[in-house]
């Protein structure tokens, strides 16, 4: 009797302690990005730590080596095997991660997304600048720089992340209504997630485009890349780079007119606002018109596409780059 009562007890021991784990694991916050190691991505892992450690919530991120929408499923994969609460993502390619996001969902954890509007699988997407308005505040400075006319090219992250599209197509249109005189060449190249990428095919559009004037580069390395063709190729001040990157990265460059300015959010406000809206949903608050939420401030929810966007937009330039790379962005 002893014995059996001795094994009941060291039994309810190893319940208690496989359920504790559970518990714990039910309430950990997961955000996979794009890609890891790379000073954006570093920056928005500090405000998830951060923020985390805030509001005692155990948030971690999950950065791919490499820019896969395939690496991206099998991190959420596992994030899913693991049972966590809350998983945050922002995709490579939104189409994709569909499926995987809807399995997440099935399973009762929350879905939050971000650089993805109307992300199919995610209970809500964040952003903290509109499309329209990201897209065409860059094309009214790169035709500031060119004068109003000439050949300028358009990279994005890649031809399936949404929101650098959409930011490109809002850049394209108001170039087209507002300066005729400034021709788009090609169409796109998705290649501004990858800084040497982005420098090789600037240096191949330099060379078979005597009359390139510009880049519009819509991805954290494509400045970078684009930004090192133009010195490399002795263009600066004849070529101009224009996009959103990290200050810190883009700073020598941008001092010297390689890179001649953008508009950026806070990659570590963006990482404060994943943890700050899991914690809100965990809770089992829900989002409405009006709140106040901090990172967003007030919000006025698109309900029907699970959008939160607003607008603040940073700029980017010889004024502000020091300061920015200061608070290690």
């Amino acid at each position: 009797m002893k014995k059996l009562l001795i094994a009941l007890f060291a039994a309810s021991l190893s319940l208690g302690a496989s359920l504790a784990a559970f518990a714990a694991d039910a309430g950990k916050v997961g955000v996979v990005v794009k890609i890891g190691g790379i000073p954006w991505f570093n920056a928005m892992e500090a405000g998830i730590k951060e923020q985390g450690e805030k509001l005692s919530v155990d948030a971690f991120m999950v950065g791919p080596t490499s820019a896969d929408p395939a690496l991206q499923v099998r991190a959420i994969e596992d994030l899913i095997a693991q049972g966590v609460k809350v998983i945050g993502v922002v995709p490579n390619d939104a189409k994709v991660l569909e499926p995987v996001l809807t399995k997440a969902k099935q399973q009762g954890i929350i879905v939050i997304t971000h650089e993805s509007p109307g992300q199919k699988g995610a209970d809500w997407d964040f952003e903290l600048a509109s499309s329209t308005g990201f897209g065409e505040a860059h094309a009214k400075l790169l035709a500031e720089k060119m004068g109003g006319k000439g050949e300028y090219a358009v990279f994005v992250g890649s031809l399936t992340v949404p929101l650098h599209n959409a930011w490109a197509d809002a850049a394209i249109a108001y170039l087209k209504e507002n300066h005729p005189d400034m021709k788009l060449i090609g169409d796109r190249y998705g290649v501004a997630e990858d800084v040497d990428k982005s420098r090789s095919t600037a240096l191949d559009l330099i060379s078979a485009h005597p009359d390139l004037k510009g880049f519009l580069a819509f991805g954290s390395q494509g400045p970078i890349g684009a930004g090192r063709a133009i010195e490399e190729r002795r263009k600066v001040g004849q070529i101009f780079v224009l996009g959103p990157f990290s200050p810190g990265q883009g700073q020598k460059l941008l001092m010297k007119d390689a890179i001649s300015g953008g508009f950026m959010w806070n990659p570590k406000q963006a990482g404060e606002v994943f943890v700050t809206l899991a914690d809100k949903l965990m809770k089992g608050d829900e989002i409405k018109d009006g709140d106040e939420i901090e990172g967003l401030g007030k919000v006025k929810p698109d309900f029907e596409n699970r959008n939160i966007i607003v607008d603040q937009l940073v700029p980017i330039n010889k004024d502000t780059v020091a300061e920015l790379a200061a608070m290690g962005l």
